[in-house]
């Protein structure tokens, strides 16, 4: 059983920053395995931030995150981690990361391809 652990989320103020981490197991040696991080804020819908893939790099979904949000894991690849700089308050949610396996022949993961998900943390940014 894939078991991922999230930590990092917290309160801010605008523009600061905030590291969140998942530790995960089992899929790092795959190489089809993904992982990705998601958000979801109260009445709305979950979204993807981005993913990161073996040998590929990361993905970035939301574009009001690209140039202040980095994905990146650890050379073992056991834990991903989300660097937030510059926060905003619409960057206030609960955080997800999530894990799967990417399907033959495709280039990336769907939502409905993460099959294991973190407890989530909360990430509050305040104005």
């Amino acid at each position: 059983q894939v078991q991922l652990v999230e930590s990092g989320g917290g309160s801010v103020e605008t523009g600061g920053s905030l590291r969140l981490s998942c530790a995960t197991s089992e899929l790092s040696a795959n190489s089809r395995r993904c992982l990705g991080w998601f958000r979801q804020a109260p009445g709305k819908e979950r979204k993807e931030i981005a993913s990161i893939y073996p040998g590929a790099g990361a993905i970035y979904d939301i574009d009001s995150v690209k140039g202040r949000f980095t994905v990146s894991h650890d050379n073992d690849k056991t834990t991903m981690s989300l660097q937030m700089n510059s926060l905003k308050p619409e960057d206030t949610a609960m955080y997800y990361c999530a894990a799967g396996i990417r399907p033959f022949g495709r280039s990336r993961c769907r939502d409905i391809d993460y099959d294991y998900w973190g407890q989530g943390t909360q990430v509050t940014v305040s104005s």
